[in-house]
């Protein structure tokens, strides 16, 4: 049996990268899969590639409007919600000397601010036995140089799970964190050879991981494989945040 038959999702960030993943992974379980995404020739890619029942509706998370015009469009097409996971995101490096006001605005109007207003909307068309899981990042735990203002977003993120769950128990939801490493994304490709090996010596299995074993974590927690867990960071780094 299908592990999401007749659930609805929707992924934000869900045209790339770890989004794209988990929105594929999702489709194949036999979810209602609603992505989002600024770009729309990316969308149109991810709904080809995808495949299954799967619905594209262009939006940036930081504006209500789209945010509006999403759930709109989730509520006239599915009726109510399942399963939210907030994979939009920006990691920029910029150490403390020449952090500007407009890198740590963008870095958290994105990645706290867009999966706040996000969660808000979502949750007033989630049915009971929900599932929220919040797209973090081993930034949000670890020291990092440069990423300072990155690393705080996804902490953030992090704390936010923590309360929601308190808050949104009671309604029947569970709110989860999912915390990637180093996953070998498009955003890597610009990566040099030397740096890739820097990371790599620095986690215990010796490799990148890959999209589709953030995927399956992200199927464990959005599933009621997962029904007693709630609140919970699971990290998807091959014990890096370990060594």
């Amino acid at each position: 049996m299908l592990k999401l038959e007749g659930k609805t999702a929707v992924i934000t960030g869900g045209n790339s990268g770890i989004g794209l993943a988990i929105a594929q992974r999702f489709a194949q379980e036999g979810a209602h899969v609603f992505i989002t995404g600024r770009r729309q020739a990316q969308l149109d890619e991810a709904v080809a590639l995808i495949g299954g029942h799967v619905e594209a509706v262009q939006g940036d998370v930081t504006q209500a409007s789209d945010l509006d015009r999403l759930f709109d469009t989730v509520k006239a097409k599915a009726g109510g919600l399942d399963i939210l996971v907030t994979s939009s995101g920006i990691a920029e490096f910029s150490p403390l000397d020449s952090t500007t006001e407009d890198h740590f605005d963008k870095a958290f109007d994105v990645n706290v601010r867009g999966m706040v207003f996000t969660v808000q909307r979502a949750v007033q068309q989630m049915v009971s036995g929900g599932a929220i899981v919040l797209v973090g990042s081993i930034a949000g735990s670890v020291g990092n140089p440069g990423y300072g203002t990155y690393s705080a977003s996804k902490a953030a993120v992090r704390s936010y799970a923590r309360t929601w769950t308190c808050e949104l128990a009671p309604r029947g939801i569970r709110v989860n964190t999912l915390s990637p490493g180093p996953i070998d994304t498009p955003m890597f490709d610009g990566v040099s050879d030397e740096v890739r090996l820097t990371l790599t010596n620095r986690i215990p299995l010796k490799r990148l991981g890959r999209p589709e074993e953030v995927a399956t974590a992200a199927l464990f927690l959005a599933s009621a494989d997962s029904s007693y867990v709630a609140g919970a960071e699971l990290f998807i780094d091959g014990g890096m945040t370990q060594s």
